[in-house]
């Protein structure tokens, strides 16, 4: 499994509109600018997470983007799955039953202890976790 670069980049927006000032809103150009990333493409990243209700645009002058809630209260996997969907290795690891030799299958357990690690993973970060791991660096994100 293969997280994309709308995925990796929705992170990096996230994180961007998260450091900056509470209240304000972030325009694309400048995160686009301050993460090296393309203002088209991050327009393309930002519209499933505005319907994913994990931002909200504001418009006219001054105008940008808004997180809807505290860094602490997003997990990495909320974020991710608006742009990759469910992040299971294989279509059968979240739900066997589908496939005609799921009761036969050797490798059906793999798939779903993989899934269940992933999502261990995403969905116990958080995006305030990330910005703290970041701090502790003094690396950009």
């Amino acid at each position: 499994m293969k997280i994309s670069t709308k995925g990796r980049y929705a992170l990096r927006l996230m994180a961007d509109i998260a450091q900056q000032r509470p209240g304000e809103p972030v325009s694309l150009r400048d995160a686009a600018r301050r993460q090296g990333l393309s203002d088209k493409y991050l327009e393309q990243i930002v519209t499933p997470l505005a319907r994913a209700g994990l931002v909200r645009s504001v418009r006219g002058a001054g105008g940008g983007y808004l997180l809807t809630r505290k860094p602490e209260e997003y997990t990495v996997g909320d974020i991710l799955r608006p742009l990759e969907g469910d992040l299971a290795p294989v279509e059968c690891a979240t739900d066997g039953a589908w496939c005609a030799r799921s009761g036969d299958c050797l490798t059906v357990g793999l798939w779903q202890e993989i899934h269940r690690a992933v999502s261990a993973v995403v969905d116990g970060t958080t995006l305030a976790d990330l910005l703290a791991k970041q701090a502790g660096r003094g690396e950009p994100t």
